[in-house]
């Protein structure tokens, strides 16, 4: 994989460990989000201001070798940190699905393309539809495509 440099752990300790077990055994292990059965996919951005490697779970939500980048962070009233670093560097992105891991370049959706993934996302896991409800910002999906 192209995505190289300094690796900076999450200080969110739940964060760490899920993405170390499922790494470390290629996604057989601390593969759903907690507490549920719903499959997470790994990925990897550089940030932006440190230069720095970032890793964090997020739902799967892949349709055709695609993967929706879902950026609720809980209906919270920000955008999520990677949002930010893939905004600046759209190329800076690994995704790991499972054993499968490859280079991928992000874009935001917006319009009927949104709409479609939006649904697919709440297909996926039906509490982004409350994640939505309780921010008044439009919740960001970002689309992960696969680089040749």
């Amino acid at each position: 994989m192209s995505l190289t440099g300094e690796y900076e752990p999450s200080p969110r300790g739940w964060v760490r460990d899920q993405v170390e077990r499922y790494e470390a055994t290629d996604g057989r292990e601390a593969n759903t989000l907690a507490g549920t059965r719903r499959p997470v996919v790994i990925f990897t951005t550089r940030g932006h201001k440190s230069g720095k490697i970032r890793k964090f779970a997020l739902m799967r939500v892949e349709h055709d070798g695609k993967y929706a980048m879902v950026g609720s962070v809980g209906g919270s009233a920000k955008h999520p940190k990677w949002y930010r670093n893939l905004m600046a560097d759209p190329e800076a992105l690994m995704v790991q699905d499972g054993a499968e891991r490859f280079d991928a370049t992000a874009r935001e959706l917006h319009g009927e393309e949104r709409e479609v993934w939006w649904q697919r996302a709440v297909e996926a896991y039906a509490t982004y539809a409350k994640y939505q409800e309780k921010t008044k910002r439009l919740i960001p999906i970002l689309l992960a495509e696969r680089r040749p």
